[in-house]
């Protein structure tokens, strides 16, 4: 029986939607401080701007988090090519169609 209380999945994907929320953090940074469409100016001139800043960032974040989430699985699969470690792909096998002789049954 392990002793691991956490699954390693399970800790993979804690870290990968922190991952995911923190570049949320940084690209809402970026777009109130480059005040992209003016959203600065929105943001910061509304008294509940506060709120649509918190919603960009949620939103965002979860994106963002199962993107990351994916492309860190998606690296971790294993290579499951026949060829050996040469790095060179095996040629394609070429299929032949094969003439099967059929009876037909006449009840």
């Amino acid at each position: 029986m392990s002793t691991n209380p956490q699954p390693d999945l399970i800790r993979h994907y804690i870290r990968q939607c922190a991952i995911g929320f923190v570049l949320s953090a940084v690209f809402v940074g970026l777009l109130l401080g480059f005040d992209v469409m003016g959203l600065q100016r929105l943001v910061f001139g509304s008294d509940i701007g506060i709120v649509a800043a918190l919603m960009l960032w949620i939103f965002n974040g979860i994106v963002f988090a199962g993107v990351q989430f994916a492309v860190s699985l998606m690296f971790m699969a294993d290579d499951d090519d026949d060829d050996g470690d040469s790095g060179h792909r095996a040629p394609a096998r070429a299929y032949v169609p094969v003439p099967i002789p059929v009876r037909e049954h006449r009840s």
